[in-house]
């Protein structure tokens, strides 16, 4: 019982900390930056990890599966006409020179740059990377990122085509990977997000306890604004064919928040000096309590007198 009691002590001052810690570093104003700079930059993104995909004859229609399969798993309703956007922007950047192209690399390293500065300020580094060194880690999620998300598309291509897929179990087994494969990917994105961006020694027993809590609140959030535009499909009604835009831009809004969120929960488990000296004033202030209500008792006691 005591145990209890005192991991409800500890849970209260990690929320009270954890609380005050999202309102000094203003986590709803920093995603909707997060979200205004993604939506500069998802075009240019996209179109330099199509680019590099196209570029290996391998996976020349693994980028036609990547976003077939983020649209109908990460992008709640609507996906379509959200799908259909964004086709037509990259479509538009094929157009364009080699300065235009080289104005869109940089867009992209713009927005790996700002999550890099946004999570590092979470995590209070104070002693920046190298810029050599930032330039190639960004350079490398440009390019080795495609790579292995289209290696892994082909892959799992080549294991479908097998014939052991024909058995029951096993077919089972793989429909049951394909339901929960949303949730694992978004888990060990934001894992892998929280441990190797910032500056900092991070454990994994934090970014775990992270992790879990975004990729819940992700899925979460994924249901609850999907019920949201197609039951109040008031978006649709107010802009009619531009609707995709203010309903991408809610959805990357709510993404990056809890992408912030999850940052907020890992970066306060590794500072338990600060929020277990809150409970140590609680308890302190307990024992306090306690002691006049002794005293009091004792001089209205006849006995003591």
């Amino acid at each position: 019982m005591l145990d209890i009691e005192q991991l409800s002590k500890q849970g209260l001052c990690f929320g009270r900390y954890l609380l005050k810690r999202m309102n000094h570093d203003r986590v709803n104003i920093n995603a909707g930056y997060l979200a205004y700079i993604t939506l500069l930059s998802i075009v240019p993104m996209l179109t330099v990890l199509l680019s590099v995909l196209s570029s290996f004859a391998v996976f020349a229609n693994s980028g036609d599966v990547i976003q077939d399969f983020v649209i109908t798993h990460f992008v709640p309703a609507a996906g379509d006409a959200v799908k259909q956007a964004l086709l037509e922007f990259v479509a538009n950047t094929g157009k364009m020179t080699a300065v235009g192209g080289l104005f869109l690399f940089v867009a992209a390293l713009m927005l790996i740059s700002n999550i890099d500065k946004n999570l590092n300020y979470i995590w209070r580094v104070e002693q920046k990377r190298r810029m050599v060194f930032s330039f190639s880690m960004y350079w490398m999620v440009l390019t080795l990122g495609p790579i292995l998300v289209g290696a892994s598309i082909a892959a799992t291509s080549y294991f479908t085509s097998l014939k052991i897929l024909d058995s029951e179990a096993i077919s089972g087994v793989y429909e049951l990977l394909l339901r929960w494969l949303p949730f694992l990917l978004s888990f060990f994105a934001f894992m892998g997000l929280y441990i190797l961006v910032p500056n900092k020694k991070v454990y994994i027993s934090h970014a775990l306890v992270g992790a879990i809590i975004a990729a819940l609140l992700f899925e979460a959030s994924k249901k609850g604004f999907a019920a949201y535009i197609t039951q109040f499909p008031s978006y649709q009604l107010i802009y009619g064919a531009l609707a995709a835009i203010p309903i991408l831009f809610v959805w990357v809004y709510l993404c990056w928040l809890i992408v912030l969120i999850g940052a907020e929960i890992t970066a306060a488990l590794g500072e338990r000096e600060q929020w277990s000296d809150i409970q140590e004033v609680v308890n302190l202030a307990a024992e306090n309590r306690q002691q006049e209500e002794g005293k009091r008792s004792d001089s209205t006691d006849p006995k003591s007198k």
